[in-house]
């Protein structure tokens, strides 16, 4: 990272995270795109946008396999703040090439076949979305896992070349739930039943009390816990 964008990064730290989304968004006019999977990060995110009329693209990856649910609460979003979540999907060649070759639910036969899928689904769609941008907006939290532990809210991201900007990098769960409970953020009803984390329907389980948060996704695997989105 060159001195500016550390300059960047310092003012960042000490600004809210609607004040570092709109400091964002003035420093990279028509560059700036979050992408939201849904989840209770990444609604709160939506919501900052949202009701600070922040010219910043929104959009979702629809892998094939997501919950009704998560679907659904693309919906419900969109109507409440008045927006359109641009959906990206996987191109169709590519997701009958992998299921010819692994099966409907090869992902489960190994940690290899599993990425593969995740690299058809989501890495691939992600890049083309990701296109013509400068700065990828995510809802990492480093409390979510021992891989983002030491994210910084504002970093280069090497695997897709543009910077990537984390404004909830250092919010903890309770502050998540309180301020979705208080400005009354549409949420998917999964979390209500233990689904902390949220993916596609086959590779998400809830959770048990005490278990790790993303101890859900991907639960027969002892590998780490990433799809490949967030590679660092």
């Amino acid at each position: 990272m060159n001195r500016n964008l550390e300059e960047i990064a310092t003012q960042l730290d000490a600004l809210s995270p609607a004040e570092g989304l709109a400091l964002i968004a003035t420093l990279f006019p028509g560059k700036v795109t979050f992408s939201t999977s849904l989840g209770m990060e990444d609604q709160v995110i939506t919501q900052l946008i949202a009701s600070n009329n922040l010219p910043i693209h929104i959009f979702s990856l629809d892998t094939g396999r997501l919950f009704p649910e998560t679907l659904d609460l693309i919906a419900r979003t969109e109507a409440k703040y008045k927006t359109r979540i641009q959906v990206y999907y996987p191109t169709t060649s590519s997701v009958e090439k992998l299921v010819g070759e692994n099966g409907i639910n090869g992902f489960y036969d190994s940690v290899e076949n599993r990425k593969s899928c995740c690299q058809v689904r989501k890495v691939e769609p992600l890049r083309r979305a990701l296109a013509g941008n400068e700065v990828w907006v995510t809802g990492l939290r480093a409390e979510q896992s021992a891989n983002r532990s030491d994210l910084k809210r504002l970093e280069w991201d090497p695997a897709n070349h543009i910077l990537k900007f984390n404004p909830l990098l250092n919010w903890n769960f309770v502050e998540l739930v309180n301020y979705i409970e208080a400005t009354k953020i549409p949420y998917n009803p999964l979390h209500d039943e233990g689904f902390i984390s949220i993916g596609c329907a086959p590779c998400t389980r809830a959770i048990l009390p005490g278990e790790d948060p993303r101890a859900g996704r991907w639960w027969w695997e002892d590998s780490k816990k990433e799809c490949g989105l967030h590679t660092r």
